[in-house]
């Protein structure tokens, strides 16, 4: 498997370079050169699986030959066997056709975990030996920075410094990052927004100097490694209600994409998907993207939904890639550029025969908090809430099951809940005595030049 830039100007990498580089030279995302896919027999195979042997022949076909199954499945186990559910993500049925998929059993209580766990332990393995030190940095809008940290702190050769936009983020998502102190963890709190945090990121990937000295990675879903590890779980979902027989729906609550597009890798591997629903809060620009084709970029507006408050969608720039079927260089340049641009005829089409997507505001999302407690007895997060909105808001077939991905626990979000539900949720003790340690971050104004030299003082250089 090699994979090439959506910009067409990066070199074809490898599984191992490319987890290891993040971010393609070109200021691209990487993707595999095709897409491999699973016969029918081989779906209907993954039904009572574990979530770790259905990890693996997903993921196999992505990783040769840098990874051997036995490898993968290691991998995968150490991985998957820090989550609090035998079943990793368990299935929750809330009527008749709504599903809930729990992806918040890892340890830091969120989908991300999900992905950054095995991220880690790839990092580490790729590096042992080689005597490199890689610097990762990212940018968050709460979930990723504390399952990353999470997932490397107090690994060797590893230095993560991580971006997120100061009191945009919850309490508990902040002190899950704050409150580690091991030594090779960095937390930033800038004085912006997440889509300033993000650009400061891409900038440093793309400036020649600073991505000269020290061996930069990324941990946010603009790492394929990240995507490729959250296709696991549709098909662990689909085998489960029906599939490969019966066509399943799935609703997700995203902002950067990533998430979704994990979905849209699952059914161009063959899993029958029956429409992919791209649920945002009023941050819509996905929505606007995929309902009139219009991506332009406007104010973030901050909502308890921190973690979608987001204008620009990095990974949307991988489907539009698949979509023309050529590399996008020139589009993403002009929307950089002027911030805003269409969808070609030929991607709006290519995106309408899957996706679909709705706008939840703050009423809708509070009506779904409260229907899945009184209804259900589910507690949701806002983001999941948000999910389950446009799920049960999609014109689908009534013997269409439809799956909300429930992408952090309720706990992260405990005054918003308490504010719709009446209940506040309380965080679960694998979390332990979070409100009570110590926290350690630096806050800096959002500038290209006091970002990189806070970075150039702390981290390690290249050999």
């Amino acid at each position: 498997m090699r994979y090439q830039s959506t910009r067409g100007a990066a070199p074809l990498l490898g599984f191992r370079d490319v987890t290891l580089a993040g971010l393609a030279s070109d200021g691209g995302l990487y993707v595999p050169e095709s897409w491999p896919s699973l016969t029918r027999e081989q779906i209907a195979d993954l039904a009572g699986l574990s979530y770790v042997e259905t990890a693996v022949r997903v993921m196999l076909p992505f990783v040769g030959p840098d990874l051997s199954e036995d490898e993968l499945r290691d991998l995968c186990t150490q991985a998957y066997g820090r989550f609090s559910h035998a079943a990793v993500t368990p299935l929750v049925q809330l009527d008749h056709q709504h599903w809930l998929l729990e992806l918040f059993h890892g340890p830091t209580l969120a989908f991300k975990d999900v992905a950054l766990q095995l991220l880690g332990l790839l990092f580490e393995k790729f590096l042992a030996g080689s005597g490199d030190h890689l610097t990762i940095v990212g940018a968050t809008s709460g979930d990723t920075g504390s399952a990353a940290i999470d997932a490397v702190a107090g690994r060797a050769g590893i230095d993560i410094f991580m971006l997120h936009p100061k009191g945009r983020v919850s309490e508990v998502q902040r002190r899950q990052m704050t409150t580690v102190l091991a030594p090779n963890v960095h937390n930033i709190a800038i004085e912006g927004s997440f889509d300033d945090a993000q650009a400061l990121v891409k900038a440093m990937f793309n400036d020649a100097d600073f991505a000269g000295r020290f061996q930069v990675t990324a941990v946010n879903s603009i790492n394929w490694a990240r995507l490729m590890a959250q296709v696991v779980y549709y098909f662990y979902a689909a085998v489960r209600l029906g599939a490969p027989d019966k066509p399943v729906a799935f609703a997700v609550p995203t902002g950067n994409f990533g998430d979704v597009f994990a979905g849209y890798v699952a059914a161009k591997m063959g899993l029958p998907i029956a429409r992919l629903i791209v649920a945002t809060n009023v941050n819509d620009i996905l929505h606007r993207a995929l309902s009139t084709g219009d991506y332009s970029t406007g104010t973030v507006t901050p909502t308890a939904a921190p973690s979608m408050d987001i204008q620009v969608s990095s990974n949307f720039e991988r489907l539009l890639a698949d979509l023309a079927g050529a590399p996008v260089a020139d589009q993403m340049r002009g929307f950089e550029a002027a911030r805003a641009m269409q969808l070609t005829n030929a991607q709006r089409d290519g995106a309408a025969a899957l996706f679909a997507s709705d706008r939840i505001d703050a009423d809708a999302m509070n009506e779904a908090m409260r229907w899945g407690f009184t209804q259900a007895g589910e507690v949701l997060d806002p983001h999941s809430a948000i999910g389950l909105a446009a799920a049960r808001r999609a014109d689908l077939p009534a013997d269409v099951p439809v799956v909300t991905l429930a992408t952090a626990h309720s706990a992260k979000f405990a005054e918003a809940v308490e504010r719709a539900t009446g209940l506040r949720p309380p965080v679960p003790a694998r979390v332990g005595d979070l409100h009570e340690r110590q926290e350690r971050y630096d806050v800096l104004p959002a500038t290209f030049e006091a970002i990189t030299a806070y970075i150039a003082e702390r981290a390690t250089p290249r050999q």
